[in-house]
């Protein structure tokens, strides 16, 4: 095993495969481990590269695994499949990482510290909550309209269903207020706590310095600045601000062939979080220009006046991508905003 000089791991709750192999692919064990002695064999083995998954879990078995001197890479699943040979098995997959690992064009995902996954924590615990208090609103909206009670969709549109339940001339049989006043008191609770997350994030983006920098660019408050340092990469690792949006998922599909250029929709193959915040600061920058109107903005109007609203919102979303990463990669606030727009 002193030949080993990467090992694949096919991750799982209690048993995992290793597949080792040398530089040139050729395989020296295949190995099956409990949980409690992954790291008691990966201890006794010299520095080598260790290649996973970047699915769950695979975060904390990468810090563990560097402590021991090894060197990780986490692949993404997409990239494993396609080395994977006829059946689908635990010894197949472990040996499709190696493969994949050993490719010299192969993408890597970096391993996240711990600060990282607390607050992608913190953000999958507000999008929840979030997800939680939009389905108890559509809940009672729709158990009131079978009553006669209609109201648009919406947060906004609560307060009115409120009223008619705490209205007692409202025609409402008193089992469908008092459940009524359930789903409200839960929907106050999930407010609260949604406005909780909100400080915390808020709180979290003041004190990291590139978070402060993010938010000098029109359309990025707090909670996209700090989505960007989360679940983002080193912004140096992309070679120009085209790239860091194509890893966005801002850009649009290929379908080329014949040397002839055939472009689709957008791709969204990229990291969904920091994409949905950046589209919405984006429709909201371009919502202040067509209320108020701001001088030099030539571009966004001319774009406006050709396209659909998400249209030029995804537009723009990708050239605020383009430049988050200018202001990373050159230590620099936004510069003269109205005028870079234009």
């Amino acid at each position: 095993m002193s030949e080993v000089t990467i090992i694949g791991i096919d991750l799982a709750k209690r048993v995992f495969q290793l597949h080792g192999a040398r530089d040139d692919g050729t395989v020296v064990f295949r190995k099956k481990l409990s949980r409690g002695q992954v790291l008691v064999f990966f201890a006794q083995q010299p520095n080598c590269v260790v290649a996973m998954e970047a699915c769950a879990t695979a975060h904390g078995w990468g810090r563990e695994f560097e402590k021991l001197g090894h060197s990780v890479r986490l692949i993404p699943p997409v990239y494993v499949k396609p080395f994977v040979k006829r059946q689908k098995n635990e010894a197949a997959d472990a040996e499709a990482i190696v493969e994949a690992a050993l490719r010299p064009t192969m993408r890597f995902v970096a391993v996240k510290t711990e600060d990282q996954q607390a607050r992608a924590m913190l953000f999958r615990t507000r999008q929840m909550f979030v997800g939680q208090r939009t389905q108890m609103i559509n809940a009672l909206r729709g158990h009131l309209a079978e009553h006669g009670l209609v109201a648009a969709t919406g947060t906004a549109q609560l307060k009115r269903l409120a009223d008619a339940i705490e209205d007692s001339a409202t025609a409402l049989p008193e089992g469908v207020r008092d459940l009524g006043q359930m789903y409200l008191a839960q929907i106050a609770g999930l407010n609260a706590r949604v406005a909780e997350l909100d400080l915390k994030m808020r709180s979290a983006a003041k004190e990291a310095d590139v978070a402060r920098r993010f938010q000098t660019m029109p359309g990025v408050g707090p909670i996209t600045a700090l989505a960007i340092e989360t679940f983002a990469p080193d912004l140096a690792t992309f070679r120009r601000g085209r790239d860091f949006a194509a890893w966005l998922g801002l850009v649009p599909k290929q379908h080329s062939t014949g040397g002839k250029s055939r472009l689709g929709k957008t791709s969204k193959m990229g990291q969904r979080d920091i994409r949905t915040l950046l589209v919405s600061g984006a429709m909201a920058v371009l919502q202040a220009v067509e209320r108020f109107g701001t001088p030099n903005n030539g571009w966004l109007t001319r774009l406006r006046a050709r396209k659909p609203r998400m249209v030029v919102a995804i537009a723009l979303a990708n050239k605020m991508a383009r430049g988050l990463w200018a202001m990373m990669t050159k230590q620099e606030d936004y510069r003269n905003p109205v005028a870079t727009m234009a």
